[in-house]
């Protein structure tokens, strides 16, 4: 199966709106994160195989809510954009979405990047600023990988990391992970910072 790069990202969102237009599809607007946001906001190389889902964004009531289950009109047009580009079949996924539970960093709506792929689709990218939160705390959760990895090419400030730091801490304040995460800090170079957090 087809990986996505930032082309053929941009190439299955385009073909997903036309395919929602087609359908005479409401319109629809998704929060995305991930890799696929990052890809679309260049601010990393590497491919991707899915486009996570964080919510579904109602522009009317600037609300973002749990998207799950995806509409069946949506993943119809998704089914067709994955046959038509030999994409991974669950290509377009909630997979992050349980983020909204827990909560997202104050501001998020505001730094949002929104792109229009015709009349029906919306996607509204997360922000590098973000993306550093959610990439921080994914990596302490699940250890070195692709978290990390894009955490580092975003080359985040010290004054970013501490700011990501404190809404990574109240993600999860049960002492291991804490120690689990200042572990982490101190190998990625921010021991300096730990002083500055507090618990």
């Amino acid at each position: 199966m087809a990986k996505l790069s930032t082309d053929s990202l941009e190439r299955a969102l385009q073909l997903l709106g036309e395919r929602l237009e087609l359908q005479s599809s409401q319109p629809f607007g998704l929060v995305v994160s991930g890799g696929s946001a990052l890809l679309a906001l260049n601010l990393i190389q590497r491919s991707t195989r899915d486009v996570d889902v964080l919510g579904r964004y109602f522009s009317d009531k600037e609300v973002i809510v749990d998207p799950r289950p995806l509409p069946d009109e949506l993943l119809a047009a998704a089914k067709d954009v994955q046959r038509a580009l030999s994409l991974p079949e669950n290509w377009l996924n909630t997979g992050p979405s349980d983020q909204l539970k827990t909560g997202v960093p104050d501001g998020f709506d505001s730094r949002l990047v929104r792109k229009d792929y015709g009349l029906c689709l919306t996607v509204y990218y997360v922000s590098r600023f973000d993306q550093i939160h959610f990439k921080l705390y994914a990596a302490c959760d699940q250890g070195p990988g692709k978290h990390l990895m894009d955490l580092l090419e975003l080359k985040p400030t010290e004054g970013e990391i501490l700011t990501a730091s404190r809404w990574v801490l109240q993600q999860d304040d049960s002492p291991g992970f804490r120690g689990q995460y200042l572990d982490m800090l101190k190998q990625l170079g921010y021991e300096r910072i730990i002083s500055q957090l507090t618990f």
